[in-house]
């Protein structure tokens, strides 16, 4: 994300039940309803964006959005390799 950070979307930690994996509400600054989740997506064993059902999004958002679960994920890494020394 660019210095000043997202134009149109915050991020905000929530809850997970299972306390595994971190999972994070995207809402919109505006009017502040949420948009998705970025949550753990076991499958591909990576952070993903879960839309939530009619909402659109334009190249900002999606890049803010991509950059968020890039810096979700490198801590992700950063916490195994410290959990390996």
């Amino acid at each position: 994300m660019n210095g000043e950070g997202p134009k149109y979307l915050m991020f905000r930690s929530i809850p997970n039940p299972n306390g595994k994996t971190e999972i994070w509400s995207v809402d919109s600054k505006s009017g502040g309803f949420p948009l998705g989740q970025i949550k753990w997506f076991g499958r591909w064993r990576q952070y993903c964006f879960f839309p939530a059902s009619d909402t659109i999004f334009n190249t900002d958002c999606m890049r803010d959005i991509s950059a968020k679960i890039k810096e979700v994920m490198a801590r992700r890494k950063m916490g195994a390799r410290l959990k390996k020394i």
